[in-house]
């Protein structure tokens, strides 16, 4: 299994890589601008990830890249894990809150930008990281391509409609309510950071539409995120039911 996820993650990279190519030739060789949301690296899966070979597989092969990463509140998995990976590979990258990510879009500072997804639907629509879809949103408003990396064991083909069908986890309110991080002293803490009495809301999932999705990367190729797109790279997934 290892191996097979190794193959995957690896050719979602060479893929990936290639759409991080053009984009370079398209700017003139100047520096891309990624942004990316949650950690889908080495970390998460074997050796490259899904979202986050791409970029490895284009900083491998000379093309200058540079991650905006979003912090992911409330767990924090891109400024903790996704920075360390990136950090660790020496990739330039740069930290920003969630909120950040449509401000940089319209002022023309993201070139791309590349998620994962923990669940596909046949039809395209993604879940991922809530925040992804505010994400989603902003890309279409400014015209900057939303490429969604998965491997094709995430694809459930008897799903058609991702937000009524895909479960939503709602998580343990603490995460909100405090967060965890290092002293001066490099003590670990964690704070209450709302009002005391108030009630949270934390879902960790949220659902891209397919209409929101530039493309799929998957392990064989770059697809639309439609039915007929993905068939067009998995075409023994016709019999599934629709």
């Amino acid at each position: 299994m290892a191996d097979e996820d190794v193959a995957a993650c690896a050719a979602i990279g060479r893929h990936g890589a290639a759409l991080i190519t053009e984009l370079s030739r398209a700017c003139g060789g100047r520096t891309v601008n990624v942004l990316t949301h949650c950690n889908a690296g080495w970390l998460a899966c074997v050796d490259w990830g899904t979202a986050l070979a791409p970029i490895y597989a284009a900083h491998e092969a000379g093309i200058a890249v540079h991650v905006h990463v979003d912090e992911t509140r409330p767990r924090n998995q891109g400024a903790a894990l996704t920075a360390f990976e990136l950090g660790a590979h020496g990739i330039p990258h740069t930290v920003i809150v969630d909120n950040a990510g449509g401000h940089l879009m319209q002022h023309g500072r993201v070139d791309a930008c590349i998620v994962g997804s923990d669940r596909t639907t046949g039809t395209g629509d993604v879940a991922n990281k809530v925040g992804t879809y505010l994400k989603a949103l902003a890309a279409a408003d400014n015209d900057i391509p939303f490429y969604v990396a998965l491997p094709s064991s995430t694809i459930d083909w008897s799903m058609q409609d991702g937000l009524r069908e895909i479960p939503i986890e709602e998580r343990p309110a603490r995460e909100v309510t405090h967060v965890r991080g290092r002293s001066c002293s490099g003590d670990l803490l964690e704070v209450e950071v709302i009002a005391p009495g108030s009630t949270t809301a934390n879902p960790a999932f949220d659902v891209t539409p397919a209409r929101l999705v530039t493309g799929l990367i998957t392990e064989r190729g770059v697809c639309a995120a439609s039915r007929d797109g993905l068939l067009s790279l998995f075409p023994e997934k016709a019999r599934t039911p629709a």
